[in-house]
Order: structure tokens, then sequence, then C-alpha cells
């Protein structure tokens, strides 16, 4: 392969990988705002379901959670996933991104819980007794009053676990998925040349960077909530 074929190869298998993370991103943060508030809810049935979750989450890896995943609809729901995958309309790498979708949102989610949790329990007290004697619903004060000041303490925790997902993609290739890593790992097999993992190591440098300008530049635009 030329150079050329080369980078068109990657190019490709870097569309998955972005599909991946803004799939996983856009799901898994409002998800996680959920169980976070869930966890800390006063009905006890519910805060302990939500903590079982988070824990069982968290203290499995990724990989045995796209592997259960995969394995639920022909296991637990008797679905073969050939029907499966003519419900959906997508062929069998199709279903497999679905799959891994599903376990990197269901991740994801957990540990963004447990930072939610955290700025919240963060903010004082008495800011939503304040917000209440001004008149201010529950929801009215936490969406404009908590909301904002809970998104500038995580930030940093949440770039991290943001950046940590790029990297977490090359995961993916355990249910054939033809993300970056895995095409560089192809070309590096076919065609004996080692470049390819250096320059798919490139493609995720330059994302990384571009995420944390981004983030750097939100962190300044939030830096008038002082709590």
């Amino acid at each position: 392969m030329s150079f050329g074929e080369v980078l068109i190869e990657l190019s490709r298998g870097f569309g998955y990988t972005v599909g991946l993370f803004a799939v996983t991103l856009v799901a898994a943060i409002p998800l996680g705002i959920i169980v976070a508030l869930c966890s800390m809810s006063k009905f006890r049935p519910v805060k302990w379901v939500t903590k079982v979750f988070i824990w069982v989450v968290r203290g499995t890896p990724l990989l045995l959670q796209m592997i259960v995943v995969s394995f639920i609809p022909s296991t637990v729901m008797m679905i073969s996933n050939k029907d499966l995958a003519n419900f959906f309309g997508v062929g069998a790498e199709g279903l497999n991104f679905i799959f891994v979708a599903v376990a990197f949102i269901i991740n994801y989610a957990a540990y963004f819980a447990e930072i939610f949790r955290g700025g919240i329990e963060g903010i004082p007290r008495g800011q939503r007794e304040a917000a209440q004697v001004l008149g201010m619903k529950r929801g009215q004060a936490f969406f404009l009053i908590i909301l904002p000041q809970v998104c500038k303490r995580i930030l940093a925790p949440i770039s991290n676990e943001v950046i940590t997902l790029v990297k977490d993609t090359s995961l993916a290739r355990i249910l054939s998925i033809a993300e970056l890593f895995m095409i560089a790992q192809r070309i590096v097999t076919t065609e004996a040349i080692i470049w390819p993992l250096f320059a798919a190591g490139v493609y995720y440098l330059l994302f990384n960077g571009l995420l944390t300008v981004l983030f750097h530049a939100a962190e300044k635009k939030l830096s008038y909530y002082k709590v």
C-alpha cells in the first residue's frame, strides 16, 4: 500500500473512532446526571440500587462489559444477532457497533455520575435554601443556580474522562469494529510495516490536543462562577 492509501484507511478507522466517541459522550453525560441524582435520592431502594450499579460498572473491565452486552440478546432475550441486525436494519458490523456503544455509554455514565455527584454535593446547601426563599422550584434552582457551578467544579475531572474515552475506543476492536487502532494493526500485519501504528498515535494525539484546547477555553469561559 502507498502512503496515501494507508492514510485513507487510517482516516476511515478514525471515523469509527470519532463516531463511537461522539455517541458515547452525547448519551453518557445526561445519563450520568440522572444516575447521580438517583444515587442521592432519599428513597433508599433507588439510592442503593443505583450505588450497586455504579459499583459493578466501575469495578469490572470495560472489555468484559462489551462482551456481556453482546451476549445479552442471544442468551437472555433469546433473539439471534441476525434477527436483531435485521430489526435495526444494519449488518453484523453495525450491530457490533451498537453493542459497543451501549457498553461504552453504560460504563462512562457510571463514571460521570460519580463526578456529578461529587460536584453537586460540594455546592453549599445555603444556596439551595436561598433559591427556595426567592421562590424558585427545585428544578429551577438546580438548573439555574446549582448546575452552572457544578460544571465549573467538575470540568477538570470530566476532561480527564473524555480524553480517556478517546483512548478507550481502541477496545472496540474486540468486537471487530474497524476503528483506528484495528486498521493500523491490520496494515502492520499485512504490509509488514510499522509506521502506521505511529501514524495512528498521531491521530489520537491531535484529537486529544483539540479536546484539551476546547476544555481550556470552556474553563476560561466558566471562570466567573466563583464559589
